[in-house]
């Protein structure tokens, strides 16, 4: 017969996996679209290809964090703090694989873009992804030390990549009205955008995550968003 020491210490084996394999995946994720935006600004398709061909990494950890969830709720009964964990958990896999999904959509619009000459937003386009990529990481930080203020930092950053979504958005207007043969490029380069902007957005879900996770409570203040842009893509 297992003794409850045992028990215990299995359990508690258990949620680090848990957690260990979120933040894991949160690492997969925010690599995955630096590498699509590196793809971008270096017109590399072997890269995209090689992002594209790489979701299945972030897949297969959702599964198990999928798998651990549902062996946590059905066989330790968890209460108060670990079930806010196990749900934190599942709720934050589904977050980080729709990262990892976007950074494969950029992929796809690099291979297609790479079709026609560059554009100066790219560089624009370029900054955005890394302060989208550094969202990630802290919040996948934040989520690892259980630090609701590091957090909070990220939710409230979203907004200073919003406005450089709308400020991309306004510039890729002006060069498809000067010469409509930049209408293509700059259409899969909005959609880009409006991609690592969505990014973002995800990095501000898991927050709001981590708030209920060590708060006890979700997170009641409205949501700052600067993006004014026409373009949503769900």
């Amino acid at each position: 017969m297992l003794s409850s020491h045992h028990i215990v210490k299995s359990y508690d084996d258990e949620l680090t996996q848990l957690r260990a394999i979120i933040v894991a995946m949160g690492h997969m994720a925010a690599g995955e679209v630096a590498s699509a935006i590196q793809s971008l600004t270096e017109q590399d398709t072997d890269l995209a290809s090689q992002v594209i061909a790489g979701d299945h990494a972030v897949d297969d950890a959702e599964h198990q964090v999928n798998e651990l969830t549902v062996r946590l709720l059905a066989l330790r009964s968890p209460v108060a703090d670990d079930l806010r964990t196990v749900v934190a958990s599942l709720k934050m896999a589904s977050e980080l694989e729709r990262v990892a999904d976007l950074a494969v959509n950029i992929a796809k619009r690099v291979i297609v873009l790479s079709q026609f000459p560059p554009l100066p937003s790219v560089h624009g386009i370029a900054r955005m992804g890394e302060a989208v990529v550094a969202l990630v990481e802290a919040v996948v930080s934040a989520f690892a030390a259980s630090d609701v203020t590091e957090a909070l930092a990220v939710w409230e950053r979203d907004m200073d990549v919003d406005d450089q979504c709308s400020a991309l958005f306004r510039e890729l207007l002006t060069y498809m009205m000067e010469n409509p043969r930049n209408i293509t490029a700059c259409s899969h380069l909005m959609f880009v955008a409006k991609n690592i902007e969505r990014v973002g957005d995800h990095a501000t879900n898991i927050a709001e995550i981590i708030h209920y996770r060590v708060v006890g409570e979700p997170l009641r203040t409205p949501r700052p968003k600067g993006d004014t842009s026409s373009f949503r893509l769900e």
